[in-house]
Formats: C-alpha cells, sequence, structure tokens
C-alpha cells in the first residue's frame, strides 16, 4: 500500500498543530495516527524513530517524524511530512507575531498558557509510557534504567550516563541470549 503524500501532510499538519511542548511529546500523537489509526507503522518502529531524532543533530519532533516520512515514502515523503509537521505552528507564529506586545499581558492568555502547560505535562506522561513498554522488557533493563536514573539525581553528567549505556549495551549483545528475564 503507497501512502498518499497528501494525506500523509495533512495527517503532519494534524500533528504539528497539536505538538505543544516540543519533540517529547511527539510519540503518542504518531502513535495514534500512524499506528492505531492508519497501522502504517508499529509502535516499535516509532520509538526507534524517536529514539534515533533523540541522537542525531536537530530538533527531536521533525527529526522523528522525517524517518517516520521516509520509512511510509522515502525522501518526498521526509520533506512532505516535514512541511506538515511545521506547517500549523508557522502560520500560528505568523498570526500572532503582530499581538504578541497584548497577548503576554492577557490574564486570559496567561491561563491559557497554564492548561497548555498543564496538557504538555500529560503527554510527556504518555511518551514516557510508551517508552517505557517498549524499552524496559526485563531485570537487566529495569536495572539499567534505575542506575541511570540514580546517576543523575546524583550529578553524573548525561554524556558519560549515555556512554556508560552504550557500553553497557554493547556487552549484553555479546552475552548468550536467554538467561536475562
Amino acid at each position: 500500500m503507497k501512502i498518499k503524500l497528501g494525506e500523509l501532510f495533512l495527517i503532519c499538519v494534524k500533528i504539528g498543530a497539536l505538538l505543544l511542548g516540543g519533540g517529547y511529546v511527539i510519540v503518542p500523537l504518531l502513535v495514534n495516527e500512524f499506528s492505531k489509526k492508519r497501522n502504517w507503522l508499529t509502535r516499535e518502529e516509532i520509538i526507534d524513530f524517536y529514539a534515533i531524532g533523540q541522537c542525531i543533530p536537530g530538533i527531536i519532533a521533525p527529526n522523528t517524524i522525517m524517518l517516520a516520512g521516509y520509512k511510509l515514502r522515502g525522501k518526498t515523503g521526509a520533506f512532505c511530512a516535514l512541511l506538515g509537521l511545521i506547517f500549523a505552528p508557522f502560520l500560528a507564529i505568523l498570526t500572532l507575531a503582530s499581538f504578541i506586545g497584548i497577548l503576554l499581558q492577557s490574564i486570559i492568555m496567561n491561563d491559557i498558557f497554564w492548561g497548555v502547560n498543564v496538557a504538555i505535562i500529560i503527554l510527556i506522561i504518555l511518551t514516557v509510557k510508551e517508552v517505557w513498554s517498549v524499552s524496559i522488557v526485563d531485570k537487566i533493563t529495569f536495572l539499567l534504567f534505575v542506575s541511570a536514573f540514580l546517576m543523575c539525581i546524583f550529578g553524573i553528567s548525561p554524556a558519560l550516563i549515555i556512554v556508560l549505556a552504550i557500553m553497557f549495551g554493547i556487552v549484553r549483545s555479546k552475552m548468550p541470549k536467554g538467561g536475562a528475564k
């Protein structure tokens, strides 16, 4: 089944319009639109794209959606998905730019932003839930998570934690399968 570029663009416009809070909230939106509603990608593929999107230079949400678009329709799909993602925010910025002074002083807008912040927290929790279900699959991965979390709390550099996790993953991949669960 070949995905229509127009449909891909419109779905990505919808995602872009709802993507408040940055790249961390794209996972539940992509899972809902690309996996649950349309069965274009699996949850695991979306989580993988999200992980890769965090590792490559650039902004997480565009990186992730371009990887998804590339999987669906190649380079044209990646470009179309990116254009769709940035379309609604671009129009919103153009529209709101002329009213920014008034909006910043508005009590109603402050209340709206408070509500949006609450929604962002909920979307981040949903992202953690999606990533957790694919990433924490046994006792070893749970132990790695707890170790990394504790290192963060004790002020260990995130770069060092990532390097240690990579080294752990390499060592684990060399271990015989079957004993980790």
